[in-house]
């Protein structure tokens, strides 16, 4: 996904430092502080007059005093923090929201850079999404030829053990009904025989955490148990599948739908296809992009009550996002986006978003009326549940998805009135 036209210098250098900025930052050793007097929103609920303290990057204690909300920084024991951490740096929220870092697991790129473009390319792409509060992200690679996608899964993971903020991969393609391609090279599209699913999982070499497959391609089900059998989470997308074929496909070991309502067949009272299976099955989580665009507000609060605690918020966001309007690339293909909306020259079909994490979270909130823990979850926890990252894991080592102790310090403040991310920390190091 590359932009065909130019931003004005001066941007595209602001955004290379602030790229370079973050690298440097996610190199230093984690921190050790105290930020007190925020408003706490994770999936546990909501506490006011919260302090939270970190130690080498991780929460070892959380609390609150309502009595002494409007204590100095300095005078910590009137906050009603230990002394224990009395000599630690002190931030001071007043008041702001405090939540979990954003965990975003299925995005392309941003900042007129794509995740399948390499290293730097990748570097400006993450700085995009963390300045925004996608703390992590596992990185989305479009459909391209075979050997292309085994170099893209192998950047991947040369990258990411100095750049904890990279959960590892997610393919979505080529193993994509054509029908349902949506923006997708149809020319590289395949059947995921066993000699390709090998040579995917080979280049990845432990980086790939989700891959999206038709289950009605003639080896689709086969391919989501070998995916699942090597460790990767295999996603239902993509597809055409019927009820019963989605329902094979969730008990062969998927437990994603890529994008719940896009590429897929609908809902129908005679053809129920693969959304019902997927609601049905408490294994499954559910991605949806809450963009307005791609799903429209009612069906947003719909899938809110199909799949409670299941739904996660991804963004589809590809090279345009956080950019302006024009012509792009996606991956071989030409793409306008007008009005932040991109679709492609040659059909009009949606190509992924322009959508942030922090948008879908605030849209969710302001707009909709959802719960803020509701949403808070969507963007944090659920994500984090659907690889196992909420539990001690050999990807983030200690959980992510809340703030509570032993978890990393994956920190978001935001202004209270518009959700909008103000400062940002990252496996206990200050990024924004």
């Amino acid at each position: 996904m590359q932009a065909e036209h130019g931003e004005s210098e001066r941007e595209e250098s602001s955004r290379r430092r602030r790229a370079n900025a973050i690298g440097e930052a996610l190199s230093r050793p984690p921190e050790s502080f105290v930020i007190r007097d925020a408003r706490k929103i994770d999936a546990r609920g909501v506490q006011d007059h919260c302090w939270i303290a970190v130690r080498n990057g991780i929460i070892v204690a959380i609390g609150t005093d309502d009595t002494a909300a409007a204590a100095t920084a300095t005078a910590l024991e009137s906050d009603g923090i230990p002394a224990d951490f009395s000599n630690l740096p002190v931030i001071d929220a007043a008041g702001r929201i405090m939540t979990p870092g954003y965990i975003d697991i299925h995005a392309h790129g941003a900042w007129g850079t794509a995740f399948d473009d390499g290293p730097d390319a990748i570097a400006l792409a993450r700085a995009g999404h963390m300045t925004h509060g996608t703390t992590r992200q596992v990185l989305s690679l479009i459909t391209n030829p075979i050997d292309t996608m085994c170099a893209n899964l192998e950047t991947v993971r040369r990258l990411m053990p100095s750049r904890p903020d990279i959960l590892g991969a997610h393919l979505e393609g080529p193993f994509l009904a054509l029908a349902r391609k949506g923006a997708h090279d149809p020319d590289c599209l395949r059947d995921p025989v066993p000699e390709l699913v090998d040579r995917l999982l080979d280049a990845a070499d432990g980086c790939l955490r989700q891959i999206t497959i038709a289950p009605e391609l003639d080896h689709g089900i086969d391919a989501i148990r070998r995916f699942a059998a090597a460790g990767v989470v295999p996603a239902v997308g993509h597809c055409s599948a019927d009820y019963e074929t989605a329902v094979r496909a969730f008990n062969a070991g998927a437990t994603i739908m890529t994008h719940m309502f896009n590429a897929m067949n609908g809902l129908h009272h005679r053809e129920p296809g693969p959304i019902p299976a997927a609601v049905e099955d408490p294994r499954v989580t559910v991605e949806l992009i809450n963009d307005g665009f791609h799903v429209q507000n009612p069906m947003v609060s719909l899938a809110f009550g199909f799949a409670p605690h299941r739904t996660a918020f991804v963004t589809d966001a590809m090279a345009a996002t956080d950019c302006p309007d024009g012509h792009y690339r996606l991956g071989a293909l030409d793409v306008n986006v007008v009005d932040g909306h991109a679709r492609l020259v040659s059909n009009n079909a949606i190509a992924g978003s322009t959508l942030v994490l922090e948008r879908a979270v605030s849209r969710a909130v302001l707009e909709l009326g959802i719960s803020p823990v509701d949403a808070v979850e969507a963007a944090t926890l659920t994500p984090a549940k659907a690889f196992g990252f909420d539990r001690p894991n050999d990807v983030t080592g200690s959980p992510v998805g809340l703030l509570a102790p032993g978890f990393a310090a994956d920190i978001l403040l935001l202004d209270s009135a518009t959700w909008q991310v103000q400062s940002v920390w990252c496996d206990g190091r200050r990024c924004i």
